[in-house]
């Protein structure tokens, strides 16, 4: 297929729409067996609105189930050992999101060892790569990454790219990361290595905060760089400068470690879990299966009411009639 739409390529985050559900104290639902619904139920919600507001031409959503059994974890036992493994009940509630999802005709992905933040970081690459491949493009189409996570900001390259945190109706561009955190999108891995990330369980540098970090990253830019030229650290006007190269080099493993950590995977290959395919047909919104999409409402035991109410929003929802 010629990619030749004006139109971004929209990359979804399930996990923040599935888990902002789930905790929300105004988002209380149940079936009718008396088992709680709140995740399903806020994700399908949040899908039906999505697809009709955005009306994509192009569009896949990637799910986390990397927890405790990723690279990273491997790499670093402690990542992310502030989570807990899913309950049985949501882990239910986790399958039916990703059922709802191919029934609504939308592509998606997973992965045992890669995190959805990779299967984005691969996607995109793959998506710009089939652009520049293509005899049809005529002008470059934007990537949007629907997500809360500030850590994806690594992956716009574009002028026309940006994350968009869907429920806060707030995009963001290269520039607006530049002015809110004093960084380029792409030092994100470089500044979270050093000064960590607790909601991650990413260490980074004991004793540099971002102010320190901006400043070493506006002036040397990369870890890498800063660690070949440790010895100019103490010329910089940032508050404990004058010690800082002694404390980096201390710390440079652990530094380099969450770097690593926090470094989005753009080449993941894992064709059986992650990829089914690796056109950019695959991204194509198809029209939803409204006959799937009642069973597996039906299957979760939504009540009548609530089942009827979401399969009316969905009339009329599909790439032809939008």
């Amino acid at each position: 297929m010629a990619l030749t739409s004006s139109k971004p390529f929209y990359l979804v985050d399930a996990s923040i729409y599935i888990f902002q559900a789930y905790f929300s104290p105004h988002m209380q639902v149940w079936g009718e067996d008396g088992r709680d619904l709140s995740a399903f139920l806020g994700y399908a919600q949040f899908l039906q609105r999505f697809l009709r507001q955005t009306r994509p031409e192009q569009v896949a959503v990637a799910f986390d189930e990397s927890l405790f059994c990723g690279f990273r974890h491997s790499l670093y036992p402690a990542y992310k050992s502030n989570r807990v493994l899913p309950e049985p009940d949501l882990e239910r509630q986790l399958t039916a999101c990703v059922q709802l999802t191919k029934a609504m005709g939308v592509s998606g992905y997973a992965s045992r060892v890669y995190e959805a933040d990779d299967i984005i970081g691969t996607l995109a690459a793959r998506y710009r790569s089939a652009q520049r491949a293509s005899a049809n493009q005529t002008q470059e189409s934007a990537v949007a990454i629907v997500t809360r996570d500030k850590d994806l900001a690594q992956l716009l390259r574009g002028e026309q790219d940006f994350v968009w945190d869907f429920s806060a109706s707030q995009r963001r561009f290269a520039p607006d990361i530049v002015r809110h955190y004093g960084i380029r999108p792409e030092q994100f891995p470089d500044y979270l290595g050093l000064v960590g990330d607790a909601v991650d369980c990413i260490p980074g540098v004991p004793g540099v905060g971002p102010v320190a970090a901006c400043a070493l990253l506006q002036h040397f830019q990369s870890l890498p760089v800063l660690f070949e030229n440790l010895n100019d650290v103490a010329g910089l006007s940032y508050r404990g400068a004058k010690k800082g190269g002694a404390l980096l080099q201390e710390h440079q493993e652990i530094a380099m470690l969450s770097r690593k950590l926090a470094t989005i995977v753009e080449d993941v290959d894992d064709p059986v879990e992650a990829f089914s395919c690796s056109q950019s047909t695959c991204w194509q919104w198809q029209a939803p299966d409204m006959t799937q999409v009642q069973e597996i409402l039906a299957q979760l035991q939504l009540d009548s009411i609530a089942q009827e109410r979401y399969m009316s929003l969905l009339e009329h929802l599909s790439p032809e009639t939008l």
